[in-house]
């Protein structure tokens, strides 16, 4: 049962989320970017960034201050890939490098419509071959939440595609990894206060842009993931996105993928980005999934 504070918090998001998504797309990314002050305020005297430039986005290493780096973590933020930038990335990006102990590299690839796919996806492969000119991939995680989860899949899946060494480890949180929608969650579950039917569909015909939406690289889902490394899988019990988590954790465990899928009951979609009871225990499963390989 969803704690006191989350109950709370989950009605005051339904009650906000109809007039959020009646903003304009502009509205909605500055609205999004203004939630990564949250982590950046409770980081910002544990942890350095140093900010750079890719060949089309901007990235940031984050590094906790008070441990010896040894391994690295590549952040992809969510955002139904047209809204997010590298400020709303250096947010959670930087809880993560606290809670991890890793150097994280937060990307602020390019969003759609503007750059639909796969501007994001090379963005993301060109972070990840930087990372390879430091770090050996046997080190080196891939984590990210909804769009960015199911960034990390398609990532991981073109890594294969290039020949390059697979990551150590792939963490999502709610991952989008079926742009067709071919599930039908919209009708089955109902439950969530974040994502609606209508809002996946529009955020997913930007980023598509004509383009098939069963090719593997744009929905994960329907990829190969044999070689894949170990994945954790976290997940609302009342998001919409649900079935996608559960038929992709099967998917990775029919290819004998060491993969685990955590599912809390009442909760809504990305929930551990929220202060919550509920998100301090995930928070600690990331950690421990991270910090236990070896």
């Amino acid at each position: 049962m969803p704690s006191v504070i989350s109950s709370l918090i989950k009605a005051q998001i339904s009650l906000l989320n109809p007039l959020i998504n009646a903003l304009t797309l502009d509205t909605q990314r500055k609205l999004q970017d203004g939630l990564a002050a949250l982590g950046s305020r409770v980081a910002s005297n544990r942890t350095a960034h140093h900010d750079f430039s890719l060949s089309h986005c901007d990235a940031s290493w984050v590094f906790p201050l008070n441990e010896r780096v040894h391994k690295a973590t590549l952040y992809l933020h969510g955002g139904a890939y047209c809204a997010g930038t590298l400020e709303y990335a250096r947010g959670f990006g930087s809880l993560l490098a606290l809670e991890t102990g890793r150097a994280t590299l937060c990307l602020g690839y390019r969003l759609a419509p503007e750059d639909p796919f796969p501007a994001a996806l090379n963005d993301a492969v060109e972070a990840y071959e930087l990372m390879l000119t430091r770090y050996p991939a046997e080190v080196i995680a891939l984590a990210g939440e909804s769009a960015g989860g199911g960034l990390c899949f398609a990532l991981a899946l073109r890594i294969k595609q290039l020949g390059l060494p697979m990551p150590e480890r792939i963490v999502t949180l709610s991952p989008w990894v079926d742009l067709s929608q071919s599930l039908d969650a919209c009708q089955t579950m109902g439950k969530d206060p974040i994502l609606s039917c209508e809002g996946l569909m529009e955020a997913a015909g930007w980023y598509r842009d004509g383009h098939d939406p069963k090719d593997p690289l744009v929905s994960p889902l329907f990829g190969e993931f044999s070689g894949f490394p170990p994945c954790l899988i976290i997940t609302g019990g009342d998001e919409i996105l649900r079935p996608e988590s559960e038929e992709i954790h099967q998917k990775l465990l029919d290819a004998r993928v060491d993969a685990a899928l955590y599912i809390e009951e009442g909760m809504w979609h990305v929930y551990p980005l929220y202060p919550v009871p509920e998100a301090r225990h995930a928070q600690g499963l990331i950690s421990d999934f991270l910090r236990e390989a070896s």
